[in-house]
């Protein structure tokens, strides 16, 4: 929350008056020691630091670097180790992502790892439904007795799992290869679905190949900077900072219904309606083509399908698109006019558009206007969604659950025949067609067509959308399996079976960032009691399921990787140039392409400098449709519109990790709350800090009411991070992308009931 709106009608906090701003927490004083030989061991070894962490007998004390395993920025941060023992940690001043900056979350990344509700021993819900400790024998047993079971009952696609964008790219491998080609799943995905389905199948169906352009340093180049639906100064503080160390005095224009705390910052704010972004955006196209400030060559040699587009955006003039915004016209006009005297225009978009019930056209409009205009392929340019999770991108080529690995097409026929060569197994084994999408997934579980399902560091019971009905559903499997650092998490709680794993820090891997940049994820401390990084966990599985001689190669995460590079040879995303995990070390990470034949060395580089696309002809494409109306409007008994979105930088996600640590738990309000503009407010007879009732067709929840103007009348924002906002949410979803639609849905607020 911005210090702005930090009035005393803030939410609650822990503190109960304002604190002086100062560092997290005080480090303690670690000399920088050069880094000594190295050894390698096997990660199940208690005490030994991955990717030899182990310090020589000569060198107690020893600083390496790791990927922060939060957001998708990707930042370094220096573990500080001590006698074996990680005891503190500092952002990494030389890396090209962070430059020496870290974000509250990622300074408390050791915190979260000593909390007293780890999941140290495998637990088995009994006969009187209480979770009770076993051993990994009997858990592993009982795991593969029960699938099997239901399997043999109900048929192979009874069973499915759900995964995570949080896990190392060689886990998120070994899980989708071992449910798909080992245990005879076909059904299976992850919570990347939530946040990043939408601009996955944007861009595959632009350029042909799910292809982020940009790299972090566009930030620093541009003159002109859109922001559609994002927060970033809170979501991605980080690029916010890179943003800020702009030289060129930029202009920044956000889009987004809310002053969000970014808005604030802007030098324009589009304050749209919600969900009416794609009419402004045609609209914006419109003015474009009619001033004629279009690049013209870059469209005629690049492109496909530019006068469609052209004449598709004619229905959008100014009353239109006015009309449905609720802009001033000359708003529109000047917003378009900056794009077109902009040099180097970077368009970015976050959950705002992914989120949609029409997510994959509104970030098709976005592309289109970069296209249109030129501002692709070169510095400070491109259209830029920016991913969600650590490890997102590695989950959208690597997890098995949209494509095969590798951005392989299971329907293709060489593509398997491909994969299976490489992973020396039976091209039978590789399904010919997709699994279901996450919330077909949950509805197959309602008609009872699956009936196990193992969930793997991920937490829908809290996360997915109107959560009264997930977890109704969740209660009706004959089996449910979660596997996390915590015991405690919503899902875990639900589980008949929980299977405790290492966490950040705790295991080895790589990450690859919002910019396609692989860096490499280090275990700087042992697993708390038997738990198991989620790699062993899977190899014991496989194991215990009898297939582990399919697996006899995927020995270790980095022998993993050696396969993954294989995989990716000569497709879009090649990076068989990179040798080992310790040449991304060194390199300060490596940006995807790097193949072997011409490995380009630049620290910054983005995609389609050539112009060239990968589609067949390689050309871009205009895609578009007319908007469609919001799937749930405010009515009678439902008056306002509830937004939701990310509250602090201190929170992520479900707080699963960030609500353990003591210094996050003072930087953002304590109990979930609701804005909402004062005129509503004297309407409703609320006044600061009164409880309110807030209520939609789901559920009602009650929350603390926190009355400012960065809401418009008739909405009201609430964070995604409490367990109580999707008790609210709509369950809808985009057409193309299958991701759910979070960000608005009708509901009322009471006062003093």
């Amino acid at each position: 929350m911005s210090a702005d709106l930090q009035t005393e009608n803030s939410p609650e906090n822990e503190s109960d008056s304002p604190k002086p701003k100062k560092p997290p927490r005080e480090l303690p004083q670690i000399l920088h020691a050069k880094q000594g030989p190295l050894t390698r061991e096997l990660l199940l070894e208690p005490g030994n630091f991955g990717l030899g962490l182990m310090p020589a007998k000569n060198k107690p004390d020893l600083v390496t670097s790791s990927v922060c395993g939060y957001c998708s920025t990707g930042c370094s941060l220096n573990i500080h180790i001590k006698d074996q023992e990680a005891v503190a940690l500092t952002p990494t001043t030389n890396y090209p992502v962070n430059m020496g900056m870290a974000c509250p979350k990622g300074w408390e990344s050791l915190t979260v790892l000593k909390s007293d509700d780890r999941a140290t021993t495998p637990l088995l819900r009994n006969e009187s439904g209480k979770l009770q400790p076993i051993d990994w024998h009997t858990a592993a047993t009982t795991f593969t007795t029960r699938m099997k079971a239901i399997q043999e009952k109900y048929g192979k696609e009874s069973i499915a799992f759900l995964g995570t964008g949080q896990i190392p790219t060689e886990e998120m491998a070994f899980l989708g290869a071992l449910t798909k080609f080992g245990m005879g799943m076909l059904h299976g995905d992850g919570n990347t679905r939530q946040c990043m389905a939408t601009a996955v199948v944007a861009y595959k169906q632009a350029f042909g190949f799910d292809a982020p352009p940009y790299t972090y340093d566009d930030f620093e180049q541009s003159d002109v900077i859109v922001l559609v639906g994002s927060n970033l100064c809170i979501a991605h503080p980080i690029m916010w900072e890179r943003v800020m160390r702009n030289p060129n005095s930029p202009e920044i224009i956000v889009v987004d219904p809310r002053m969000t705390e970014t808005a604030m910052s802007a030098t324009q704010h589009a304050a749209i309606e919600p969900k009416s972004d794609m009419a402004l955006l045609y609209g914006i196209a419109r003015i474009l083509i009619e001033e004629d400030w279009v690049d013209q060559d870059y469209i005629k040699q690049h492109t496909n399908d530019f006068a469609e587009f052209s004449d598709h955006v004619q229905d959008y003039d100014l009353d239109r698109v006015s009309a449905d915004t609720g802009l001033p016209k000359e708003q529109i006009e000047q917003i378009a006019k900056t794009i077109a005297d902009g040099k180097r225009v970077s368009f970015w978009w976050t959950m705002g558009v992914n989120q949609s019930h029409q997510g994959v056209r509104t970030a098709q409009a976005i592309i289109n206007l970069a296209l249109m205009t030129g501002n692709m392929g070169k510095p400070g340019t491109g259209a830029n969604s920016i991913t969600g999770q650590c490890n997102a991108m590695g989950s959208r080529l690597f997890s098995n659950t949209t494509n095969l690995l590798g951005g392989y097409d299971f329907a293709n026929a060489e593509d398997r025949k491909k994969v299976a060569e490489i992973l020396e197994i039976d091209e039978s084994l590789i399904p010919e067609k997709l699994g279901l999408p996450y919330h077909k997934i949950m509805e197959g579980i309602l008609s009872k067509k699956i009936r196990g399902l193992w969930v793997i560091c991920t937490n829908p019971a809290h996360s997915w959308i109107n959560q009264g009905q997930a977890r109704d559903i969740l209660s009706r499997l004959d089996f449910l399996v979660v596997q996390d650092m915590y015991h405690t998490t919503e899902t875990a709680k639900m589980a008949d079976l929980v299977l405790p794993a290492a966490g950040w820090g705790e295991k080895e891997g790589t990450f690859i960032n919002s910019e396609r940049r692989f860096s490499v994820l280090k275990k700087v401390s042992p697993a708390p009691g038997q738990a198991l990084a989620d790699f062993s966990i899977f190899r014991l599985i496989a194991d215990y399921w009898g297939c582990g001689n399919l697996f006899k190669k995927w020995t270790s995460p980095e022998a993993v990787f050696q396969m993954m590079k294989q995989l990716s040879k000569d497709q879009p995303c090649d990076f068989s140039g990179i040798e080992d995990y310790q040449a991304i070390d060194q390199s300060g990470g490596i940006q995807w392409p790097y193949p072997a034949e011409s490995p380009n060395t630049e620290q910054q580089r983005r995609l389609f400098e050539d112009g060239k696309y990968y589609h067949a002809d390689q050309r871009a494409k205009f895609l578009f449709e007319d908007p469609t109306d919001m799937p749930e409007k405010p009515s009678e008994k439902y008056p306002m519109l509830l937004l939701t979105g990310r509250g602090s930088a201190s929170q992520w996600h479900t707080q699963t990790r960030t609500s353990k640590s003591a210094v996050l738990r003072k930087l953002y309000p304590k109990r979930p709350y609701i804005e909402i503009n004062p005129m509503d407010a004297r309407r409703l007879s609320i006044q600061p800090g009164d409880k309110v009732v807030v209520r939609s067709q789901r559920g009602r929840v009650r929350v603390k009411a926190f009355l400012t103007q960065a809401v418009k009348p008739g909405q009201v924002f609430m964070s995604m991070h409490y367990e109580a906002t999707n008790q609210l949410t709509h369950a809808s979803f985009d057409p193309y992308s299958k991701q759910p639609s979070y960000k608005a849905c009708a509901v009322r607020v009471d006062a003093g009931v």
